[in-house]
């Protein structure tokens, strides 16, 4: 291992080439037990605190050991840091010149069919003056090189145009599309297969787990070790995609895409017309058996729900079958015939969640009152994950500055490795670096009531006012659900005589991208938040020295999935809050902590509002998880820490 040791230290490479590069002994550390992974093709589990500079740990040897490496991120974000950033500055420094690819979900992929059809719409519509954003995307279709919509200014995801030009597996028509030569997820698909080191996120490793899209090949056969950073997330997304999720609005594409599709193929509606009528009526008869039991915007237990549901549903199953059979006769051009495919898909998804048993996983409904959509989520996907690894005789890597949970005198792996099967996986634990003791202090607000107290709230943007007051601003505050967060927000609001001179930005009042862009420039603003803020967010520097924590993030009991794994657990003789609340919450809160510091010179404040954290004996584990730094109950120590900040 000494050359790891070289390469990282004081006189190497890296410290040579990269402006600011520090030596530290946790990376070092963590780069030696991922080289020792690859070298022995064993799993290993690593939890690196903020600062360890895990990402460079792991490229380092990734780009050493020779071998064909499938790095996974949480987000596209972090995809396109790596590929435009981290790797090219260690290959550089190395010396080690590695093919790279960006390899992202179809999604993201131009669909050059399904362009020119959109064009040809337009232009049978009698549409003299094309929208500004689709004759974009038409000049730029002709130059690209990639077609990954992400180059294109001004578009996003959640444009209505997006999913007109992209495909999804559904009504992708593969090989035997006419402009399958020009497939940009296959020329992608191609790239990669070819590359050394193949960046990807958890979504699309997931997809070709679970899913084996047909016709791209197998884009992990190949790979001698995979490579998963906030590897955290994967238990939760694992679930999803091992799960079903299927909808009535489904339903509704399929019918209109199979007339579209049938019209161009030249044949005659009439063939399809009574087998689209009865889906469309089976569809209407589980609405109306929903309307019976369910309000419209809710989210509930199948088993919550009318007995007839299951009959009204199995009708549904049995209507989109014979329509898919109907469509197949009518007409046998691809795109009829990958339309008839989809309504068959969609048959055996509402007939799995119809007919599982009590113990495979939770069934929820959720009912708009015009539509409806099903979800099966599986209680236990270990062993499936487990076979899926392995299948594929690689090292596996998973590294999270968020694994483990306190267990008496140490850090326990087991709640994340029993979720993924992951049991004889080597384990290692890196604290941060930062010097928390010297750089954070920890306050706890003194008579707060209990958090189920209609006056709990309030409490909590009472005791963040004076903090606020002294801070100026540059501050979290993270709450645990919309419903608190909105009426913090209006607390915040009404209270704060500071609010005309600080920003407040609320999640939901702007895109998340832009209300962190908004918050790191003008340097004292406060930023109130749910989930979506607890993690993946880094923000250096003095513009946060605050971070206020609502609550312990526990799942709420009356959620329909909660409810549902913890009466399972109970079934099974296990202790659903000791196995499962209990675990899921602490890693959440060191997610929601891990905001505050994300460096050498940052200082700042966690006041965490919940009094279960003293009051209660499972507050221990949680006090335990959090890094070491100084305490205090006592407002105004609280605010001498923060006048010395400024």
């Amino acid at each position: 291992m000494q050359q790891i040791d070289d390469i990282l230290g004081a006189e190497g490479p890296l410290a040579r080439h990269l402006p600011g590069f520090l030596p530290r002994r946790a990376q070092i550390r963590m780069a030696e037990a991922v080289a020792e992974s690859l070298a022995e093709r064993t799993p290993l589990l690593v939890e690196a605190g903020t600062g360890t500079g895990k990402t460079f740990a792991y490229l380092v040897p990734a780009l050493l050991a020779g071998a064909r490496v499938l790095v996974s991120t949480g987000t596209r974000t972090l995809q396109d840091q790596l590929f435009a950033k981290d790797v090219p500055l260690v290959a550089g420094a190395l010396g080690a010149p590695a093919k790279v690819a960006l390899l992202k979900g179809r999604s993201n992929y131009l669909c050059t069919y399904r362009l020119k059809r959109e064009l040809a719409q337009g232009a049978l519509e009698g549409i003299a003056k094309r929208e500004p954003l689709l004759a974009r995307i038409e000049a730029w279709a002709a130059t690209t090189t990639t077609g990954d919509l992400a180059e294109v200014p001004g578009l996003t995801e959640g444009q209505a145009l997006w999913p007109k030009v992209t495909s999804t597996r559904e009504n992708c028509l593969g090989q035997r599309c006419s402009d399958y030569g020009n497939c940009h997820v296959v020329a992608a698909r191609r790239e990669a297969q070819g590359a050394d080191l193949v960046i990807v996120n958890h979504h699309l490793l997931l997809a070709d787990l679970a899913l084996k899209e047909d016709g791209f090949g197998d884009l992990l056969g190949t790979a001698d070790a995979v490579i998963l950073d906030e590897a955290h997330q994967l238990p939760d997304l694992a679930t999803q995609f091992f799960g079903v999720s299927v909808s009535s609005r489904q339903v509704e594409m399929a019918l209109a895409e199979g007339r579209a599709s049938l019209l161009r193929a030249g044949g005659s509606l009439a063939e399809i017309g009574n087998a689209g009528r009865a889906v469309e009526a089976a569809i209407s008869a589980v609405l109306a058996t929903l309307a019976g039991s369910a309000r419209p915007g809710a989210r509930l237990r199948w088993e919550e729900l009318s007995a007839d549901l299951e009959s009204a549903q199995l009708a549904v199953v049995a209507a989109l079958r014979d329509y898919a059979t109907t469509l197949a006769d009518a007409s046998r051009e691809p795109a009829v015939a990958q339309v008839a495919t989809r309504a068959i898909e969609l048959a055996s998804a509402f007939e799995r969640i119809t007919l599982c048993g009590d113990d495979e996983g939770a069934r929820t409904v959720e009912f708009t009152g015009r539509g409806y959509s099903l979800g099966l989520l599986p209680f236990d996907i270990a062993a499936r994950f487990r076979g899926l690894i392995e299948a594929r005789p690689a090292a596996w890597i998973f590294t999270s500055a968020t694994l483990s949970v306190p267990s008496g005198e140490s850090d326990d792996f087991s709640h994340f490795a029993s979720r993924l099967g992951l049991e004889q996986a080597r384990s290692l634990r890196i604290a941060s670096p930062f010097d928390f003791e010297q750089q954070a202090m920890l306050y706890l607000p003194a008579s707060m009531p209990e958090p189920s107290s209609p006056a709990f709230v309030p409490a909590v943007i009472g005791a963040s006012l004076p903090l606020l007051e002294v801070s100026g601003g540059g501050a979290f505050i993270l709450f645990t659900s919309h419903r608190a967060l909105a009426q913090g927000a209006a607390e915040l609001r009404a209270r704060w005589d500071g609010a005309a001179e600080v920003p407040i930005l609320v999640q939901g009042e702007g895109p998340r991208e832009r209300l962190l862009r908004e918050f790191r420039e003008h340097g004292n603003a406060v930023l109130l938040g749910t989930a979506s803020f607890w993690e993946g967010v880094d923000v250096k520097g003095e513009a946060l020295r605050l971070v206020i924590i609502e609550k312990l993030p526990f799942a709420s009991p009356d959620d329909p999935l909660t409810k549902a794994r913890i009466e399972y657990l109970q079934r099974r003789g296990g202790n659903a809050f000791r196995d499962y609340q209990l675990p899921e919450a602490v890693l959440a809160l060191k997610q929601g902590v891990g905001r505050l510091i994300r460096s050498e010179t940052d200082r700042g404040m966690i006041v965490i509002c919940d009094p279960r954290l003293l009051g209660k004996s499972y507050g221990r584990v949680f006090r335990a998880s959090l890094p070491p730094m100084p305490a205090t109950q006592s407002l105004q120590e609280a605010l001498r820490f923060l006048r010395r900040l400024r």
